[in-house]
């Protein structure tokens, strides 16, 4: 069982201006994968409390994977890229181009995502549009690699193996 970790970041939402509904689309996502959410919280649009939640979580080790849910798109306000990219210690850049080449097919607009993934320690973090479409969207196509990924980062598993998740 994976444990996860539910990052909302929205000014509005950390106010209590909007509900979260794009981390509510995350939970709805996750049925299939054998995992449960043990961390969740909104937190503001700011760079050093984006950091420093994702640094806290993923280095006290009761979290496998944090999914963020907002600030990556192109507006002053948005810097979770910019906040992740300054905790991790490899950059994962295939599930984000995947995330962007599936939404493309959906909207031309998708490639302004500036979302990123790597990983801290033995965690998986992985930025997530803010909108709930999008989060159902993006979440299709990375949830099938998840669980080897996860065995290649905490080294369970050292040999890389052919996985065929499309259907004939």
């Amino acid at each position: 069982m994976l444990n996860l970790g539910i990052l909302t970041i929205s000014d509005k939402g950390w106010r209590g201006q909007r509900g979260d509904e794009s981390g509510k689309a995350i939970r709805d996502s996750l049925s299939f994968l054998d995992s449960r959410v043990v961390k969740y919280e909104v937190i503001p649009d700011e760079v050093d409390i984006i950091a420093s939640k994702l640094a806290q979580w993923a280095d006290e080790g009761s979290v496998d994977i944090i999914l963020t849910t907002g600030g990556t798109g192109l507006s002053p306000r948005d810097v979770t890229p910019e906040a992740t990219l300054s905790v991790v210690d490899k950059v994962v850049p295939g599930l984000t181009e995947a995330m962007r080449a599936q939404n493309f097919k959906v909207t031309p607009l998708a490639i302004l995502s500036r979302a990123v993934a790597g990983i801290r320690g033995k965690c998986l973090i992985i930025n997530l549009p803010g909108s709930p479409k999008a989060v159902g969207e993006c979440l299709r196509v990375i949830l099938p690699v998840i669980p080897h990924a996860m065995e290649i980062v905490t080294g369970e598993v050292t040999e890389h193996v052919a996985l065929d998740t499309k259907k004939d």
